[in-house]
């Protein structure tokens, strides 16, 4: 089974593995094969789960309110975020305004049939709507019982900073922040896990895999396997792009051997891996079939010794990025509509 830790400085627990809807529910998967992998996640014992309202289009939060339909709400732990554009497009279906906010929670509500979320996360930085603005926004749906908590996703650490004295200046409690991180893709360590940690922020990460790259399942010098997410624009084939270069993939084949050494998988080595950072409270984990996560969830609990850990900085080598800069460019400067 999944064990647990608390987010961020509050009483909140949550599975350390955790079920996301990115790019399979109403867009990669058919709904019937989506409910089915749900309930795999909940007999694997995940009960955390996290979608946006843009993910398909405001249709994956449909898809996991019907497959969480007529399970105990009280143990589940449901998470949804606001910013992207949703809708049909209009110049205020996208950004942190009190507008967008205020309608979008009220959405995210009906279509995963729920009284509240547990998380109600900023899904990026919004530089045009004024940080107050949102915060109060945030801070009238914690009163409401919309939401329990607030949480951000890919913030710099000035902004988790700033952010952070306003939900407390209003009585809320900002407690995570969803940034994407991996054994290649390590920005966060050098600016926001330091400054999380400081304010009591966690990191619930998003694409510990790489895309699936740290699956071992691409070789150097071949084509990417037929029906992998390298192949599917609809699964984020332009996210793995920038991993499928042969000095990386040749990197992480040397991954295999410390995997076999340590009793695990590739993919619950990757898991295991993010999970050794104290600052993170969960691993979002994405399936298509619910035997996919029955094997990661192994990954849970799992302890890496020191000897262990350096040797995958060694077989890695300087192939991950870890440009703490780099956390100052995701947020959009302008809004996409």
């Amino acid at each position: 089974m999944v064990n647990y830790r608390y987010l961020g400085n509050s009483g909140l627990k949550v599975s350390e593995i955790t079920f996301g809807n990115w790019v399979t529910h109403a867009s990669q998967v058919e709904d019937d094969a989506a409910v089915r992998t749900v309930h795999g996640a909940l007999d694997a014992g995940i009960t955390t789960f996290d979608t946006a309202d843009t993910y398909a289009n405001t249709a994956a939060e449909s898809v996991l309110g019907r497959a969480l339909e007529g399970q105990r709400r009280e143990s589940l732990e449901i998470f949804t975020k606001v910013y992207f554009p949703t809708g049909p497009m209009g110049p205020n279906d996208t950004g942190l305004s009190r507008k967008h906010i205020m309608e979008s929670i009220n959405g995210s509500l009906r279509r995963l049939g729920t009284d509240y979320v547990d998380l109600y996360q900023a899904h990026r930085f919004d530089y045009e709507t004024p940080l107050e603005e949102t915060f109060q926004a945030f801070a009238d749906i914690v009163r409401q019982g919309k939401a329990l908590y607030i949480g951000v996703s890919e913030w710099t650490a000035e902004q988790l900073r700033e952010g952070h004295a306003l939900a407390r200046e209003l009585g809320v409690q900002l407690i995570s922040n969803q940034p994407q991180y991996s054994m290649l893709h390590r920005v966060i360590e050098e600016k926001v896990v330091p400054t999380s940690a400081e304010l009591g922020i966690s990191q619930i990460v998003w694409s510990p895999m790489a895309q699936g790259v740290l699956s071992g399942k691409y070789l150097p010098g071949q084509p990417v396997p037929e029906g992998s997410r390298a192949t599917d624009d609809k699964s984020g084939a332009e996210f793995i792009k920038k991993y499928l270069r042969d000095d990386i993939l040749e990197a992480v084949q040397r991954l295999k051997p410390i995997a076999d050494q340590a009793g695990l998988t590739m993919p619950q080595l990757a898991i295991a891996w993010v999970l050794q950072n104290e600052n993170v409270a969960a691993a979002l984990v994405g399936a298509s079939r619910p035997e996919q996560l029955a094997d990661t969830v192994k990954a849970s609990g799992v302890k890496l010794d020191a000897d262990t850990l350096a040797a995958i900085d060694e077989a890695l080598g300087d192939t991950p990025n870890r440009d703490g800069d780099d956390t100052y460019s995701v947020s959009p400067k302008t809004r996409m509509i």
